[in-house]
């Protein structure tokens, strides 16, 4: 490490001291390493060119890793020019003085309402974009950022997009053409829905030279959960036949696993993660698990410290059951995979949990339950003024939401000493689920079908349990430390052929079948 960067290293340090990791984290604030930084540059001069003059750009700058990476790397005589912009005065101003005896031109700006040069446009763009989710990103900002994305690339964002992909969109009318750009990004990009944007711009727009994702279990930055990949881009018209060097694990310039990848598989997929191991699965599947099942996220109460209490609570509030729903455990307090009922249906676990679920005004509720109002009373203003309490008539309504018979766990790790890293729990109960479930209802056929053979539904139950785990790894997408999650969407998605095999045969009416097929095709 050289002086100057360990000085910077130090400025960075400090300065992140006096910020907690949460107010970081709602800038999408993460430095990157100084290892890593070097790594991304010294790549950055292998497919630049040795020898090729460097206009460079960082369009969220912070205090300068990668400025003080380029200048060990790069020649000093090579750089013609260096610019980067910070928004953010608290780390701006700091840098601008630290960097204000050397060339670079530090614009404590916002680069997305930038305009870029006239001529001498960046060649070379390094930059690891904040991370900034959508919920932090206003109705106002986000019609800004897309009407930007669409006039630089041409390419429209889903509202659901994090910040640094309307940054990869604007960078694009910045980069000279034939110019190389890097961006340390979240890899969740390659897998979710509101990434197709940024897949069919790497595809269709540019020619993607390189993407490095690392190993979600080893998280590239130490105060955030975030899986990260580096994506290489020339900013150049891809041609038919390019392939692209897809690595995983290990560094950038010594990963675990690497192969090529046509871009046309790249196109035709719409997950990218797993194509480092190999081709996309080529298993076909006739019927998939949405086939059977309405698949719902578990309910999201707005605070469950405080609409979920336990048995102790509820007789304390002296809560009538109609006010009151059970719930099943956490996934972390459920020893097993059934859950029974006992006579009035409430779940046979330890330590029964209830939600709150109260319907009626709150003046009618100070009548006839004092004690509930009074105790509802105290959300006041810390729960009823929070983002989903304040969307709901009265605001601690709740949602009527039934107990499903299977629910699968939200999250999971792929763990090597654990076989399944999603749980499916058969559920007897009429206990609801909260948001840390997946809720599997029965479509009409299934349903119909399990009220004639109740053993149905251990049978199906049984099937979605030997669902090899890689196939709803796929599905899933991932993120920092080995954390996978699922979507309703992706669970749907999973292949399920052996359930129709099951329906078929415990379903006695041939023509039902057939109307399952038909509802189906149509």
């Amino acid at each position: 490490m050289t002086t100057l960067e360990a000085s910077r290293l130090e400025l960075q340090i400090r300065l992140d001291s006096f910020r907690t990791g949460k107010e970081r984290n709602l800038l999408g604030q993460f430095a990157t390493p100084t290892s890593l930084a070097l790594e991304i540059l010294r790549e950055a001069r292998a497919l630049l060119g040795e020898s090729k003059p460097v206009h460079f750009l960082d369009p969220a700058i912070g205090t300068g890793s990668f400025y003080s990476a380029l200048l060990e790397t790069f020649p000093h005589d090579q750089i013609l020019s260096a610019r980067g912009f910070e928004i953010d005065n608290y780390y701006g101003l700091p840098a601008q003085e630290f960097w204000s005896g050397h060339d670079l031109e530090l614009d404590i700006a916002d680069f997305t309402s930038a305009e870029p040069p006239i001529g001498n446009r960046p060649n070379l763009i390094i930059c690891n974009p904040p991370y900034v989710r959508h919920h932090h990103l206003n109705i106002e900002q986000k019609r800004r950022l897309a009407d930007a994305s669409v006039a630089s690339a041409g390419t429209p964002i889903s509202g659901l997009a994090g910040l640094y992909c309307y940054f990869i969109m604007i960078a694009h009318k910045w980069m000279a053409e034939g110019g190389i750009a890097c961006w340390l990004i979240p890899s969740e990009f390659m897998d979710v829905n509101y990434g197709e944007a940024i897949r069919r711009y790497l595809t269709d727009r540019v020619s993607l030279l390189r993407i490095h994702r690392f190993d979600p279990s080893e998280v590239q930055f130490s105060d955030a959960l975030v899986s990260s990949v580096i994506v290489w881009i020339r900013k150049e018209r891809p041609k038919r036949d390019s392939t692209v060097r897809m690595s995983f694990g290990g560094t950038l310039s010594a990963p675990a696993l690497a192969r090529e990848v046509s871009v046309q598989e790249l196109a035709g997929s719409s997950k990218w993660s797993g194509l480092v191991h190999g081709p996309a699965s080529d298993v076909t599947s006739t019927y998939r698990l949405g086939d059977f099942f309405d698949i719902k996220r578990g309910l999201a109460t707005g605070s469950n410290n405080f609409f979920v209490i336990s048995e102790e609570k509820a007789r304390e509030l002296g809560s009538p059951t109609e006010f009151l729903q059970p719930v099943l455990p956490s996934p972390r307090n459920l020893d097993s995979d059934v859950v029974f009922a006992d006579s009035e249906g409430d779940p046979i676990t330890p330590h029964r949990r209830y939600l709150i679920r109260c319907g009626i005004s709150e003046a009618e509720l100070r009548t006839t339950n004092p004690l509930l109002a009074n105790y509802l009373e105290t959300g006041r203003p810390s729960v009823s003024e929070a983002y989903i309490c304040r969307h709901r008539k009265p605001w601690f309504s709740q949602e009527n939401r039934a107990a499903a018979p299977i629910v699968c766990t939200y999250m999971g790790r792929n763990i090597e000493s654990r076989e399944r890293p999603f749980r499916f729990i058969l559920n007897y109960s009429r206990a609801t689920a909260l948001n840390v479930y997946l809720m599997l209802y029965p479509k009409r056929i299934l349903e119909d079908a399990i009220r004639e053979s109740p053993e149905l539904l251990v049978a199906v139950w049984e099937k979605l349990q030997a669902t090899e785990p890689q196939i709803l790894l796929g599905e899933g997408r991932v993120y920092g430390g080995g954390l996978y999650k699922l979507e309703p969407r992706e669970l749907a998605n999973v292949p399920a052929d052996d359930i129709f095999a099951l329906l078929s045969r415990r379903t006695n009416s041939d023509s039902q079948i057939e109307m399952f097929r038909s509802e189906r095709v149509a």
